[in-house]
């Protein structure tokens, strides 16, 4: 992409669907967004990750659900020209402080524009830090300190590279047992 067309592209207004998505909330902004070869966008905002389709019915835009930016486990991104793959694999919450992957979304683009960029930077500003610790199965579990909007204290939440490993009495306990020194650790009044 040349200068000329990177500049063009970053004081582009986004597409009326795009806009409209995000118009129900005063406090929600578009932040970049990419073409889907299906038609649609895929849009980073300040809030998270939405998908609007191609044909939106502009009175459904404040439908189209956002995934918020520490929900999201990890984002890889594959080039091609000036668009390609985005992989976002999101989190959910299983039990309290305990979250599991979901399947991958594949958000293929035609053109990606600044996202690529953006979708890095917003998911990497949640992420305090994380630690692997291997399980006596094998496996490994995660534990993960995060920003969470509007929450003054950081959020640990422990994610297992194995679901069956949750099930697991002493892949759990084990998995308690370090999360209980990480927060202790990171307990900012001692």
């Amino acid at each position: 992409m040349s200068l000329v067309e990177r500049v063009r592209a970053r004081f582009a207004r986004p597409p009326e669907a795009v806009r409209a998505v995000v118009s129900a909330d005063a406090d929600e902004r578009v932040l970049a967004w990419g073409e889907r070869v299906d038609g649609g966008w895929t849009v980073a905002t300040s809030r998270g990750l939405r998908v609007v389709p191609a044909g939106l019915d502009l009175s459904a835009a404040a439908e189209v659900p956002v995934l918020p930016w520490h929900e999201i486990g990890s984002a890889r991104w594959n080039a091609a020209g000036s668009g390609g793959t985005f992989v976002v694999t999101p989190l959910t919450e299983v039990e309290p402080g305990v979250q599991a992957r979901l399947a991958p979304q594949r958000h293929v683009l035609r053109e990606a524009g600044e996202l690529p960029a953006v979708l890095k930077k917003r998911v990497d500003q949640t992420v305090v830090t994380s630690q692997r610790h291997p399980l006596p199965s094998g496996g490994a579990v995660l534990l993960v300190a995060r920003r969470v909007p509007g929450q003054a204290a950081r959020e640990w939440t422990v994610v297992f590279d194995d679901d069956a490993d949750r099930d697991d009495p002493v892949a759990r306990d084990l998995a308690r047992e370090r999360l209980a020194a990480a927060v202790a650790a990171d307990d900012p009044t001692r």
